[in-house]
Order: C-alpha cells, then structure tokens, then sequence
C-alpha cells in the first residue's frame, strides 16, 4: 500500500518508458526543506514516503526525517531495502533460518511455501574458497576442486533455496567478491519496479556493503538476523543518524594511490568519532576520483565505525556505468531521475552536517595499517622504526639490526644456497636457531636451499580483497610493479607465501590483455581463485617447514595484503602481525621478505650481479598506469564476464540438488542442521523477567570483534568444536573453517568466544577459557556454558569499548544467545553487533559515562541481579545492578541499549524472526 501524504506523487518520462516517482522537488516546493538534507537523509526520506502505509511507517516517521537536524536524535526510523545481498558465510545460516521458519510453520498446521523473500536477494558464495595451492598455474582449479570437496552439502543447499524460494538467486563460487559484483553489475542506482521509479537501495549481511556507495547507492551491512527480516517484508529500524561531512580538496600526489587514501581516511575518521553515523563525502576533490577510487573509500566504512560512506551521483557515477556495460537506457534513467528529485551532485553548498571533517587529498603520503587494527596507520617511510618500537612494547624483544644478527647478507636477503657440488634432494627440513636479546633468527634448510627466517620476516603476500581489487589502477599498478621487478632480476622471497584473488574475472581478462598476468605469475601470485580468501581468514595453512619454524620458535612473522581486516588471529593464527596496504606495496614488500626495511633509503633486492634495485626502480608512474588502462579496459570484459555470472562451472551445473517446499533436514548432517531458535515456539509473547542470580561467563576488555566472538577460521582438534567432529567421525582435514560451518549451531555454539587470541580476565590461559565461577576449575567456554545451563544459572558478559567491532557476523548473537547469556554489560558498542544481540533477545547494557567494570571494582567472580525488566521497559532506560561477592554488594545503574520500542518488541519475542514468525502464525 502506498500513500501519498504529502500529494508528492509525479511521472518521470524516459527513454525506457514513464514511471511513478515520490518528487522531492514538490516536496520542497511545498516548503518542506529538502534542500538542506544530505543526499543519504534524502534517500531515506524518499524510502519512507514510499513505503508510507500508517502502520509500519507512520506520519511520526515521516516528520522525524524531515525534521532531520545536525544534533543527535534518540528517534528512530524505518528503511524498507529495494533488495538484499548476501555472502555464503553469513547467507547460508539466514538461508537456513528461512527454512526453519518453513518447518514450524508447517508443523504449526500452515501453509509453508508462503515463507519467502518478498524482495529480490542475491546470495554471492564467495567466501569459501580457501588458499591451499598458491604459486603454481594448477593453483587456481587444485582450490576450486577442493572448496568443491568441503562445501558440498552447503551448494547443495544453496541450490535448493534457489528452486525453492522465490526473489532467491545464488552466484556460483569462482565467479567474485559480492562487493565488487555488486558495483560492477548489481547495483543499478535507480531501480523500475511495479511501474515506479526510486533509488538503487539494500542491506548486505556483510559489514563492507557500503562499498556501493561509491556509486551512490545507499546500502549498509547489517546482520543476517535483520536481513531476513527485511526480506520477509520488515522495515529496519534505527535511530536517526547524525551526518559528518568530509570535505575533500586536492588531488592525489604522483606515486601514491587509492589505498593510501582510504587508510589515512580511516585514521582520520577514527580519531573524528563516526561511529553509528553516516558521512557523506562532497567537495572539489571529489571531481579527481573515479567510483573504485570512491568505492573504495566506502568499502572500509566499518573500519572508520560509520554506517555509510555515501558519495552523490554525478557524471563520474555516470562515466563508470558505461564503462562496466551498463544499458545506454539505463544510464540516462539514472540522470534523468536524480536531477528530477533533488539527488544530483549540486549545490553542495546548502547542505548541513553535523559535523565536518577535511582532507586535502595533495597531503597523502605511502601508508601501511597495522599491525592488529586497520585505523592504525603508519608512512611508509615510517615502518621500520615503528616495527622496531612495536617489537619491544608488544612482544618485548629487542631489534637487532639484520647485518648484526650474526648471518651472512647472502642468507639474510633470501639468496642462500648449498653448495652446487650436492645436488641430492632432501625429503627432511633442517632447523637452527639463535637467539639474541630475545629476537629470534631461525635457519630453514629444505632441499638443498637455506634461508633464515626471524622477527618481521613476512611469510603471507596476499593481493585480494574487493577493497582493492575493484580498481583497476591499483591492480594494473601491481602488474607493472611485478614487470618491472622481473625486469631487475628480482624475486619473491621462497618463504613467502603468495596469492592473488581477483574479484571479479573482469581482473584476470584486463591483466592478460595487458600481458601482466605472465609479470605476476613470473612472481608466484598466481590466480587462487575469485573470492575473499585471505581478508576473511582464509589464507590456508603455511608451508609446513615455514609453520614448524614459527610454532616451534615463537617467531613474530608478518602478513601483508590488500585487504580491509587486520584484527589479531584473522588472517592466520600463526601470523601475529598483519599490514594492510595497496596491492602495488604487497607486491614489494614480497620482493623484500620482511617488513624491517626502509623502502626509501635501502635497496629492494638485489640483481643477479649483486646490483641493489631500489623502490624507484620498480614503481610506475600514474601516466604509465593511465597509459595501459585505456589499452586495456573495456565494456566488452564486463558483458563477458557479467553474462555469465549464474552459469557456473561444470561441477557446479552438476551439482544435484533437492526440491520441494520443506528442506529434508538430515541429523547425521554437521553442516546444515534445522536451527533450534524456532522449535516449538509458543504462539503469545511471553513477558520479559528480571536478571536474577546471573554468572560472568566473560570479562572482556576493549575493542573485542566479533572476529573474537564468532570466529571464522580454522579451527584444532583438542577445541570444542574439533571434539564435536570428531565424535561424529569427521577427521582433522575435513573440519573446514567455522565460515563454513555455520549452517551447524552445534560447531558454531562451541566456537562462541573461542578464538585463539581472545583474552578473557577470567582464565588464566589465552583462548576461549574461562573459570566455572561455583568450582573455580578453568575450562572452555562452552564447557562451563554447558555447566551453567544444567544448573539453571543465567549468564552475561562484562566488556570495555567499542564491543562487537568488526565484521557483521549474526553468529556472534546466535552463539552468544546459545550459551545462555541473558545481557552484555559494555562501555560501547559497534551499531551491527548491538542491534544483532536485540535481534537474538540478548539484552545489550552500557555502563554510564565514565564507569566500567574496573572503575566499580568488579572482579567478575559476583553473582550479578538485574532488576527494572518486569516493571516495564522503555528506549535507553535505566536499569538496577547488584553484585554480589563474599566482601559485600556492589550497586550500580547501567542503560539499557534497546534503543526504541521496536527493538523492545523483538527482545520481548526472544528475537526478530520469533516477531515474524508469530506474526505470520497470527495472520
């Protein structure tokens, strides 16, 4: 139903036919200011006129947007997505959600097939190819095959929702990244549909879907919890966000690229304090970026804290569609629209923020983020000290210069060999190690070649990402990097391990024209499939001498990809320092071996006549990058690629499949299994109860991700989840990654807080432990959960700032509910993974200003009541703590996180989908 309050309805005539649209312009015409309003709150407000129905959307909602002010609002408001986007990891869990509701709803005596996506979704399998070949030219089909292997049963699945559910597409593996397909295909700016015109919108259940507003879509990632609401027809609500402008000016200087860019902003923006808002990016620097150069700006809004990164359309916007094949008709529909409705790239000027921040973009310099957070930004000219400081203050070894660690240079740049005399192939590995004031220096002896590994040594080089492989200039930068390089006689370092994960196929076919594939190949980064591999955790294991050297002597080694995530254990649990940079840098920083080098003042490598090739001698100019751009990209690679993007390969067209309106759920199954939030699910709401008598299963400090909580790698045989295989038969090379495994609440509860890095105050051990508070054994977490539940004991969890930062990952509230953990007491959270906690019926509570757990002398080991639940609950209200401990009782307030009375209505049902279902079974 759509109404028109405001009588704002018009016709948009165009080349592709005529179309109702809801006019902004009558809209300000009629003295509403319109003009004012970022160009994000005007796309809301367009949304919510709409979708306007006095119901979910009410006259209330409607003045809260146009009322929009740059002070902070505590009010929410509704946004309806034109679609949703999913990736395998956090899709197939909602997917197996969706399936769920099916069957209790069939059990309930209704009518099952009517559960469906009522908007159009479309689910990109891009997260489980993993790198387990690299280096070779068969590395790429050896990965498809295995991700074949241990992803079965979950494409099988995902075929069946594709024939079963309507509004249901799936992309098969091997065909991209969901965000870069997104902006090279999906993503239309302004969408036809039922004879109306509106603005390209979505919710992704992956945290860099803003990565889209680049091409001025508006998208955001959320949990799955809230995507499968949205496309069982649920407004998302959230409170009004406030604006911060970001002014940029200048342009870019000579040598330095997008990802430079992207990483100052994000320190810039960090340190700003954005998160929970959108910022809208305008100014005359604006005019220097293309939309990847944009997009990928956008991409790391969850790593500045923000919802969106939105950027205008304008004639860049327009530039690129034609460039990625976009129709001629669909273009000039995307022009005529915006400057029909006021959402046009023009005077910027009139619009207020709430705040502004400004780059001058011509004060770029090289930058690395590392080693643990992307916000932490350090100059490349800068890195060597900063590696050296980080060293001592986190690991607490002392650097010794590489000419005085007792090792010949030959060893000590990589070129070490025996002696040609023995040609004999060694089957075993050989070790020596030396330490010195702490730093370790570890000689490696396989098949007749040596070379020392120690501190800083960088054992993973991984170009992948959408974050970068999306632009162009930055991926052709790394072809000509690695030309050049081959040109000097260089290479890679033979303990570094290799990758290259385009995302999209656009990538390979742009690089073979340019004969740059056979540049990086020569390097070893060879395509290992099209997905998001190593940005996501899924770097695969370390050669098996390279991983005995760093396990066995507890070296400090180093990562260094072009991607978005650095946080502590994701991209390998054995690699404790991780540096994210632009694909051109992971290409030198390959050829160097070690992150303890001054690229500006000493040599690279050195040429087969021992001559040093410095970084200028191997870095392009923009003009070069320019030059072989226009040679090589064209519409054509996007028609190619993009025309077949459902197909599949041939295991994937053969891929059997079930069909029919119910899933056969298999209980030998443990990688799909029927979700038990859902099972005998009473028909009426039953009324919330107080907190009474509740254990800490947690004591958290700050800046805990979700990566923490809901870990999405490998995982061993001796944690809960191995043993939880095991028992069923599954041997250790089959386990997969927990990603994989999300389908399964049994793996993915005991993977709840068990990551290797996490540091719970309550354990003695580093690691998912904690102590059972009523014995004082030490055990996992899923262990004492276990306990604690059988004895009917309520738990919850203490933490520090910024809670839940991270990737949106629904698994970190579905656990987190599972083992029985009724609130969360933090000092801050991250806007995904606290609407996720309402959304599972996990109540999220914040310290009041200036306290936190430590300021109240809370040990942990209490026994917590939280009282004022019964009584009734209201947005943001204050809730009575008491702990309890043998020297006496502490009280204390905190606020409650349920941050409008929707949110309050889901935490009442125990959830959202509970909401919907009773809704459903209601109706």
């Amino acid at each position: 139903m759509n109404l028109d309050p405001f009588k704002i309805k018009s016709q948009l005539k165009t080349s592709s036919g005529e179309y109702t649209y809801w006019s902004l312009e009558k809209l300000e015409a009629a003295g509403k200011k319109v003009k004012h309003l970022p160009f994000s709150i005007r796309i809301l407000l367009e949304n919510a006129l709409r979708n306007f129905d006095n119901f979910a959307i009410t006259p209330e909602h409607l003045e809260t947007i146009l009322n929009w002010s740059p002070s902070p609002s505590d009010k929410d408001i509704p946004y309806k997505p034109a679609r949703v986007l999913m990736q395998d990891f956090t899709g197939v869990p909602a997917v197996v959600d969706i399936a769920s509701l099916r069957s209790e709803a069939k059990r309930k005596g209704k009518d099952p097939s009517k559960i469906n996506p009522l908007i159009p979704v479309d689910l990109v399998i891009d997260h489980s190819v993993q790198v387990d070949f690299f280096g070779t030219n068969y590395s790429y089909q050896k990965n498809v095959e295995v991700e074949y292997e241990r992803n079965r049963e979950r494409y099988q699945f995902l075929k069946w929702a594709q024939k079963s559910f309507n509004n249901f597409s799936v992309v098969p593996p091997g065909m991209g990244i969901c965000h870069q397909v997104n902006l090279e295909y999906l993503a239309q700016g302004v969408i036809t549909r039922d004879g109306n015109a509106f603005p390209d919108t979505l919710v992704g259940t992956d945290s860099h879907t803003p990565m889209v507003n680049g091409i001025g879509v508006v998208g955001w990632g959320v949990g799955g919890i809230e995507a499968e609401a949205a496309l069982l027809g649920q407004p998302i609500y959230f409170i009004m966000p406030e604006v911060v402008g970001l002014k940029l000016t200048g342009k870019l200087p000579a040598g330095t690229t997008a990802t430079d860019m992207v990483l100052t902003i994000t320190e810039l923006l960090r340190k700003h304090g954005v998160v929970g808002k959108f910022v809208e990016v305008f100014g005359p620097g604006l005019d220097h970026l293309s939309v990847p150069d944009r997009a990928t700006i956008s991409n790391m809004s969850p790593e500045f804290g923000c919802t969106v990164t939105y950027f205008p359309i304008d004639d860049r916007t327009l530039d690129y569609m034609g460039k990625t094949n976009r129709s001629e008709e669909q273009i000039k529909l995307v022009e005529d629209y915006c400057k029909a409705n006021l959402l046009w790239r023009k005077e910027e000027d009139l619009i207020q923020y709430s705040s502004l921040v400004e780059l001058d973009l011509g004060t770029v310099e090289a930058t690395v983020s590392g080693p643990k957070r992307p916000q932490d930004k350090i100059l490349v000219r800068d890195f060597k000290p900063k590696f050296q400081e980080l060293l001592k203050s986190a690991h607490g070894r002392e650097y010794i210069p590489i000419d005085k660690r007792e090792v010949s240079r030959w060893y000590a740049e990589g070129g070490g060999q025996t002696g040609a005399e023995n040609t004999a192939v060694q089957t075993d590995v050989n070790y020596e190690t030396k330490v010195k004031n702490g730093l370790k220096t570890v000689t490696v002896d396989l098949h007749n070649e040596k070379f020392e590994l120690y501190d800083g040594s960088i054992v993973i080089a991984a170009i992948t990402s959408c974050t970068n492989t999306s632009n162009p200039s930055v991926m052709l930068g790394a072809g000509l990097v690695a030309r050049k390089a081959r040109e000097k006689g260089l290479d890679v370092k033979p303990w570094v391990k290799t990758s290259l994960a385009p995302g999209s196929k656009v990538v390979t076919d742009y690089l073979e024209k340019a004969g740059l594939m056979d540049d990086l190949e020569a390097l070893k980064f060879h395509t290992v499939g099209y997905g998001c591999t190593s940005c996501i955790g899924n770097s695969g294991p370390l050669p098996r001498h390279i991983a005995a050297a760093v396990e066995d002597n507890d070296l400090i080694v180093a990562s260094v990809l072009s991607g978005n995530r650095n946080f502590e254990a994701r991209v390998h649990p054995q690699v404790k320092m991780n540096y994210l940079m632009s694909p051109m840098l992971v290409v030198v920083y390959a050829l160097t071996g070690r992150v303890d080098v001054d690229l500006y003042n000493e040599p690279v490598g050195y040429d087969p006549n021992l001559e040093p090739v410095y970084l200028k001698d191997i870095w392009p100019s923009q003009e070069e990058i320019d030059e072989i751009a226009r040679q090589v990209l064209s519409p054509g690679d996007y028609q190619k690629s993009y025309g077949e993007i459902f197909e599949g390969n041939d295991i994937w067209k053969k891929l059997e499949s079930g069909e029919g309106e119910i899933y056969p759920w298999d209980d030998e199954s443990t990688y799909i299994k029927e979700a038990p939030f859902f099972k005998g699910i009473s028909v009426d709401v039953p009324e919330p109860k107080d907190i009474n008598g509740a254990h800490v299963l947690l004591k958290l400090g700050d800046s805990i991700t979700t990566d923490h909580i809901s870990p999405a790698g490998s995982f061993r045989e001796n944690s809960p989840a191995g043993k939880y295989l095991i028992n069923r038969g599954v041997q250790r090379p089959d386990f997969n990654s927990y990603g994989s495994r999300r389908g399964n609440d049994e793996v993915m509860v005991r993977g709840t807080f068990a990551n290797v890095r996490i540091k719970n105050q309550l354990a003695t051990q580093e690691g998912g432990f904690t102590t059972y508070i009523p014995s004082g054994e030490e055990m996992s977490v899923f262990e004492a959960s276990t306990q604690y539940q059988s004895a009917g004991i309520p738990l919850i969890v203490l933490a520090g700032k910024e809670y839940g930062s991270g990737s949106s990952r629904d698994w970190a509230a579905k656990g987190t509910n599972l083992l029985g953990i009724k609130a969360v007491i933090a000092e801050s959270y991250e806007r995904i993974h606290r609407s996720n906690l309402v959304g599972m019926g996990v109540m999220p509570l914040q310290f009041l200003d200036g306290e936190n757990a430590s300021s109240l002398g809370l040990s942990g080991k209490e026994q917590f009541t939280i009282s004022g639940i019964e009584a009734g609950l209201t947005p943001g209200q204050e809730l009575d703590v008491i702990a309890k401990s043998d020297e006496g009782e502490k009280k204390f307030k905190v606020k409650s996180r349920l941050d409008s009375e929707v949110e309050i209505a889901y935490y009442k049902h125990g959830g959202i989908l509970n909401y919907v279902l009773r809704d459903f079974l209601k109706s």
